[in-house]
């Protein structure tokens, strides 16, 4: 009789830790794992993009426009149960090139550059006009095939497909 009161405290106990662990933040590191010590042996003047890739690895994404620059994001991140992962810190590292490929400098950015974008109603605004489901769905009977013009025939006025 005793053990069985034990057994249900001992299950009331689990239980509750159970819930307590259910309820924690899930964090999570997304992107580049940043080495201190790699990235101070990036040197300006001394190293070229052969040797930062070599050194750091391929880069997060590159710049497409204006002058030449590596960037490598890592971000930590939170998440609460049922909610979307939030940002809790991020780390950005520049690299930015001379047009012949050597490093000009290093920089790094923070939570500085971390926009939370938040969309505005659930439609999209087009150019057009307004159509409705039976208009998108009928909209096109009698247009396939049909003679720009409107008209039979060709310039010669015969009913022929060679205006004979």
């Amino acid at each position: 009789m005793r053990n069985s009161g034990l057994m249900v405290q001992g299950a009331a106990i689990l239980a509750l830790g159970l819930l307590a662990t259910g309820c924690a933040s899930i964090k999570d590191h997304r992107g580049y794992i940043i080495d201190e010590a790699l990235v101070a042996s990036v040197q300006p003047g001394v190293d070229n993009k052969l040797s930062v890739e070599r050194t750091l690895g391929r880069p997060t994404f590159i710049s497409e426009f204006g002058k030449q620059s590596w960037y490598y994001v890592a971000m930590n991140t939170e998440q609460k149960p049922f909610t979307r992962p939030k940002t809790a810190s991020q780390s950005l590292l520049v690299v930015d090139f001379d047009p012949r490929g050597n490093v000009v400098s290093l920089n790094r950015e923070g939570m500085d550059k971390v926009v939370r974008l938040s969309p505005n109603g659930d439609k999209t605004p087009t150019l057009g006009r307004d159509r409705s489901f039976f208009e998108d769905l009928f909209g096109n009977i009698g247009q396939v095939g049909a003679v720009p013009g409107g008209g039979q025939g060709g310039a010669t006025g015969g009913s022929g497909p060679n205006g004979s």
